[in-house]
């Protein structure tokens, strides 16, 4: 028998048309969801599951990767099975660049690029009950921009905020660019408005999300000025920076962390390889010794910094002597883990040029290294933390153990048969589990 409040879900949502949403990729692609979300949300749709029946159903594509291709496929062959009459929206990236491809997935009724996917409501209304599928992919503008609905997330404690799109980098691996155009900033003002509604919301920590987030500039207003302004919002306790390139952290950013004040000890700056020759073919701005200097520095001035780092194996050209520069860069700096990715061949990208492919069983090969090397580095990281006690903001909670993120991205389980969600508490670390470190309530 249905509880009261199934009842009354199932009742308000009788002559109210549905909606799902499913993302894959990056932050970036999270914060928009929430932000279409509510767009929905706002106009008087349901939003439910995607293993739900819906009468639309959203999915936001990835395409840095050539999985993120392949995914895309799958899930629109599992949502006509699952709910054969449901009209499918592809939005994001892989809309952008491979539009005109995505119109014989089945049940794909719209596919919207990049520059016009925050107005996916809009389109979906205005499209005729005949009218065949459509592509609106226009050309991404370089100007400044601003986010038309608050991204609240109802899944998570932490919430994105959306501050910059786009990338001028041009590396030859990637395709970004083309994908999600070149550089553009949020205006500031928008921006903080939206961090203001989000943390009145509950959210007490946001992640600054972007393509590039460290070229942000709204006129005079970079970086830095956002998190000044961002430490002054009121019920704001943690303000995280994600994936941010080695050339465009200032240094006023180390300051920052080190005072020890809203701004997580969290820095995720890719590598990609630890060879001069690899990174000069990838048209990276940077070389080996600059980035293990920048690396070097930041260890010595933030205490208890937690550094993360991507990396790519089997880019064209990698032969075994530049595979093993980067092993032995991995695990010679003050690294806490790394995300291992194999090298995958993209339309628009200038590597696919190359010669010299290095064979797919020597990059898994490669990738399995690299991949067990970070996690020793984990373990190690989270062993130096054991015994001290740290402030922890808990997000979910399974069987009465409740699991958070210290600052400086250490996950942290506790026992409690009270509720923790989104509440900062001090927390004793006690062992290192697997992936986690366990503690007790301080």
């Amino acid at each position: 028998m249905l509880e009261l409040a199934d009842r009354q879900l199932l009742e308000s949502r009788k002559n109210r048309p549905t909606v799902s949403f499913y993302t894959f990729g990056c932050r970036l692609n999270q914060a928009e969801t929430a932000i279409l979300e509510q767009s929905f949300r706002k106009a008087g749709y349901a939003v439910v599951d995607i293993r739900q029946p819906a009468d639309v159903v959203v999915v936001n594509t990835c395409t840095v990767t050539e999985h993120g291709d392949a995914d895309t496929r799958k899930l629109c062959n599992r949502i006509r099975r699952l709910n054969p009459h449901a009209r499918i929206a592809l939005v994001g990236c892989q809309a952008q660049v491979q539009r005109d491809k995505l119109l014989n997935l089945p049940n794909v009724h719209w596919v919207v690029g990049n520059a016009r996917k925050l107005e996916l409501r809009q389109i979906l209304e205005s499209t005729p009950p005949s009218a065949g599928p459509s592509v609106i992919a226009p050309v991404i503008r370089k100007q400044s921009f601003t986010v038309p609905f608050v991204g609240v997330d109802r899944y998570h404690t932490r919430a994105n905020l959306k501050i910059q799109d786009g990338c001028d980098f041009f590396c030859s691996f990637c395709e970004i660019p083309y994908a999600r155009g070149r550089a553009r900033s949020r205006r500031f003002s928008d921006l903080l408005a939206e961090a203001v509604a989000l943390a009145r919301a509950g959210h007490h920590e946001l992640v600054l999300t972007g393509i590039n987030i460290g070229t942000y500039r709204d006129g005079q207003k970079s970086l830095v000025d956002v998190l000044d302004a961002l430490e002054q919002v009121e019920g704001l306790w943690r303000i995280r920076i994600s994936s941010i390139e080695p050339t465009t952290i200032p240094d006023a950013v180390l300051d920052k962390m080190a005072q020890g004040g809203n701004v997580c000890r969290h820095l995720h700056v890719p590598l990609q390889s630890g060879s001069n020759v690899i990174l000069k073919a990838m048209n990276r701005l940077y070389t080996v010794e600059e980035y293990t200097d920048f690396v070097q520095q930041a260890w010595n001035r933030i205490e208890g910094l937690c550094l993360g780092t991507d990396v790519i194996v089997g880019f064209p050209g990698e032969s075994d002597a530049a595979f093993q520069e980067t092993y032995h860069l991995l695990r010679d700096l003050p690294l806490a883990y790394f995300h291992v990715f194999s090298y995958s061949e993209r339309q628009h990208a200038r590597s696919r040029r190359l010669e010299q492919k290095v064979p797919p069983g020597v990059v898994k090969q490669r990738s399995r290294l690299l991949r067990e090397l970070s996690h020793r580095k984990r373990q190690q990281f989270m062993h130096r933390f054991v015994g001290k006690v740290l402030p922890v903001l808990f997000e979910q909670e399974k069987n009465g153990v409740w699991v958070g993120l210290t600052d400086n991205y250490l996950r942290v389980r506790v026992s409690a048969d009270f509720n923790l969600r989104n509440q900062l508490l001090p927390v004793r670390l006690q062992a290192v589990d697997g992936s986690t470190l366990v503690g007790e309530l301080a």
